[in-house]
């Protein structure tokens, strides 16, 4: 070896993110001292990272299968059957710690991850979505994090090849220490030819292919395990550098190879590189492997073995072969003009057996390796809950001109136009993007089939912060109605679970319940869990000028913040909606119950500076209903255009659907009285669909809409070029679209010009 190993002792393990506990259980496992190679692998594979320590608990709640479930967690990614032989692949991750350290790379980073999971499966990527949070972007130091972020994420997917064509962005002050960058992947694979993650058949070869290993992204798995302070920025070595050409050249290569036949297993080297691919393949199949870390491909002299096993250099993968085909494994890769190494072989022994230049490293029991400690702490509501739901926003006082508050609400930078990031993304590359980012769902052709899909991301942190089981339903149930808002029939759910830390009773009880509410929101609406995510500690330490309330000595959380990303199919790609108003003399009608609160609301926020009150009232029946209603109508041509009424309430739906498609449409609209104007027009509830429809379509709408029992109400008429609103009696909106549209156009993107 060409450096001395430290001595292994209590300390270094500690200093590794290990506890003394589980340092005591590696060698009672062990029957001796560990290694300090030995040390790594424990302590890249024991990370919360990679090991779900404080959530599998909590995980297990989840629904997992359904009729249409061709993998579901525990993979690379999750499938879902759509028919005519093909199968979507789809996950979201994080990688929200690289890119607070180093935007750029961070989130470049976590799209090539990302998109490896899914050609990991035998899928061609053909979508990328990003969920993005932040905190104030008139901040400088924020907008340069959005600036880094946002041409990451463009740079990796544009050179890649593989459109982005959706997500959301959002900001708050409690993410400014710890921005969230979750990025979802969608990907096309014959429901018969799905690759999994095995190391099957003792003697069957081991193959490390892909991109040369240097020493970037050691611990990177341990550096998302943990919360930041002041020092943060030190961590930059632990950031893996991307290479986006490399990884298209993978990707093809990989597919070449799957397709002759002779490639059993395979699994992206991601977080923890190659230390996890070595243990988490056999341990999937009951088997052992043995590798010499001498024959792994190195652009940097000199690497340890402990740096060879924990290197997270980026565009590699482990492959397992056919005894016999090495030849043609090989010749697949260099067509791409990749390496393709021998460096092991599966054994029956389930054991990792580590050689470097022939000398023995390392000898552990996989299942040791791959079933860490789970634990089950204590854990309480937060003392300050129920002060924040006392919040009465009705006690508050209203805005002396309501056309004035609309303006002003379309301006925030969460409601307004995210053209600014949007643009510097490829939206068409693979020309199957029907509906670009903008509407509620963007829908793609699946090419030589009469079908699409429809895809979504969503979430919302203030409301989950206020009732964590009833938000992060309501997070499934929007994911959804978007998806269905499109025309397509949600299919399947992938997660991005983004939480502080789990030693803390609070916050390990907001992840509980928010699972929780996913798990009956999922259950209700039969959709599977299929994969995806959890990202803890994403919280810093030090001072803050506005402190929020999941302040706990000092150290900020970022709001719970669960990301649902919903797939859903159209049988017939020509019938899809989009969010905004086609034309002048449509009737306009929502869907759903009139129950909405300004509790947790982007109007309170925007409006009062204040986030506290209670969440309207969820029924996941009529929730069900409602979509289901939607999808019919669009289905039979009825409506001419559909959009979910989310943040802002129906006002800022409506306003929305006047100017965000590509010629701006006035609506005139007369809401029925409630507790107060503002309540009425910003209030938000879930279940509540806007629709619009041609009065030729009326009464077959009418009829429709009978049939499907679900509360409903025509409310106006679209043309001109205002947008007019009543409530009750009184009329209390009358503002030009070209005041809208401004405020809307530029209220993010002002700050970053």
């Amino acid at each position: 070896m060409s450096r001395a190993e430290p001595k292994v002792t209590l300390d270094l393990a500690r200093g590794l993110g290990l506890t003394a506990e589980e340092y005591d259980r590696i060698i009672q496992q062990l029957g001796r001292e560990p290694s300090y190679t030995e040390l790594g692998l424990f302590s890249a594979l024991w990370s919360e990272h990679c090991a779900y320590k404080h959530s599998r608990v909590f995980l297990k709640r989840l629904p997992q299968s359904g009729p249409h479930v061709l993998q579901g967690p525990g993979e690379n990614a999750g499938a879902v059957d759509i028919g005519d032989g093909w199968a979507v692949v789809f996950k979201v991750e994080s990688h929200n710690h690289p890119s607070f350290i180093e935007p750029f790379q961070g989130a470049a980073t976590g799209v090539g991850g990302i998109l490896r999971d899914i050609f990991t499966m035998g899928a061609r990527p053909i979508a990328i979505l990003d969920s993005l949070r932040f905190g104030d972007p008139a901040d400088p130091k924020t907008r340069r994090l959005i600036e880094g972020v946002v041409s990451g994420i463009s740079w990796y997917g544009n050179c890649f090849g593989c459109p982005t064509v959706g997500g959301e962005i959002a900001f708050a002050p409690e993410y400014a220490g710890n921005p969230l960058v979750n990025v979802m992947c969608v990907g096309l694979v014959r429901a018969d030819r799905i690759f999994r993650a095995r190391a099957e058949g003792a003697g069957n070869p081991v193959f490390y292919v892909g991109n040369k290993t240097g020493r970037d992204g050691i611990h990177g798995a341990t550096m998302a395990s943990a919360t930041f302070d002041e020092h943060a920025e030190e961590r930059r070595p632990t950031v893996q550098v991307g290479d986006p050409f490399t990884e298209k050249l993978l990707l093809e290569a990989c597919l070449e190879a799957m397709a002759t036949g002779a490639v059993i297993g395979i699994q992206d080297m991601g977080a923890a590189g190659l230390a996890c691919c070595t243990s988490e393949m056999p341990a999937r199949s009951g088997t052992g492997m043995q590798v010499e870390l001498s024959a792994v491909p190195q652009r940097e002299e000199g690497m340890t073995p402990y740096e060879l096993l924990l290197s997270e250099s980026q565009e590699r993968m482990l492959l397992v072969g056919v005894r016999g085909r090495e030849d043609e494994l090989r010749r697949a890769f260099a067509r791409w003009e990749l390496d393709a190494v021998q460096i092991g072989e599966v054994t029956d022994g389930r054991e990792l057996i580590v050689r470097h230049r022939g000398e023995e490293v390392a000898r552990v029991p996989v299942e040791a390796l791959a079933e860490a400690p789970s634990y089950e702490k204590p854990y309480a509501p937060p003392p300050w809950l129920a002060e924040r739901q006392a919040l009465d926003p009705l006690a508050l006082p209203e805005p002396p001109d309501y056309g004035d508050a609309l303006i002003g609400l379309m301006g925030s930078p969460t409601l307004a136009s995210k053209e600014w990031a949007f643009r510097q993304y490829d939206q068409q590359v693979g020309i199957n993007t029907l509906v670009l980012p903008g509407s509620d769902a963007s829908v793609l052709r699946i090419k030589g089939t009469r079908r699409a899909i429809a895809v979504a991301t969503d979430g919302n942190g203030r409301q989950v912060l206020l009732d964590p089981r009833r938000g992060a339903a309501m997070a499934v149930c929007e994911a959804a109605r978007n998806v269905s808002c499109a025309g397509g029939r949600p299919l399947g759910v992938t997660d991005c679970l983004n939480f502080g830390s789990p030693e803390r009773p609070e916050i390990l009880w907001q992840f509980a319940e928010a699972v929780e509410g996913i798990a009956e929101a999922c259950r209700a609406l039969e959709l599977p869990v299929v994969g995806g995510n959890v990202s803890l500690y994403n919280e810093t330490v030090g001072p803050r000028e506005a402190t929020p309330p999941s302040v706990s000595s000092g150290v900020h959380a970022v709001l719970p913040t669960p990301v649902i990303g919903v797939v859903g199919l159209l049988d017939d790609a020509t019938l899809f909606a989009t969010q905004w108003f086609k034309g002048a003399g449509h009737r306009v009608a929502l869907l759903g119950p009139d129950a909405v609160s300004l509790g947790g609301s982007e109007f309170l926020w925007t409006r009062h500076g204040q986030v506290g009150g209670r969440l309207a009232a969820l029924d996941l029946e009529v929730e069900r209903r409602v979509q289901a209603a939607v999808r019919a109508a669009i289905g039979a041509g009825l409506v001419t255009a559909a959009h979910d009424c989310s943040e802002g309430g129906v006002a800022a739906a409506l306003a929305e659907s006047c100017v965000t498609g590509p010629a701006p449409v006035g609506c005139e609209a007369a809401l029925p009285a409630g507790a107060r104007r503002d309540h009425v027009l910003f209030g938000e509830g879930p279940s509540r669909v806007v629709v619009s429809v041609e009065t030729a379509r009326a009464r077959e709408f009418e009829a429709l809409m009978a049939e499907s029992a679900i509360p409903w109400r025509w409310i106006g008429t679209t043309g001109g070029d205002r947008l007019r609103l009543q409530v009750g009696a009184e009329a209390v909106v009358d503002v030009g679209l070209d005041q809208i549209e401004h405020a809307w156009r530029n209220g993010f993107e002002r700050h970053m010009a």
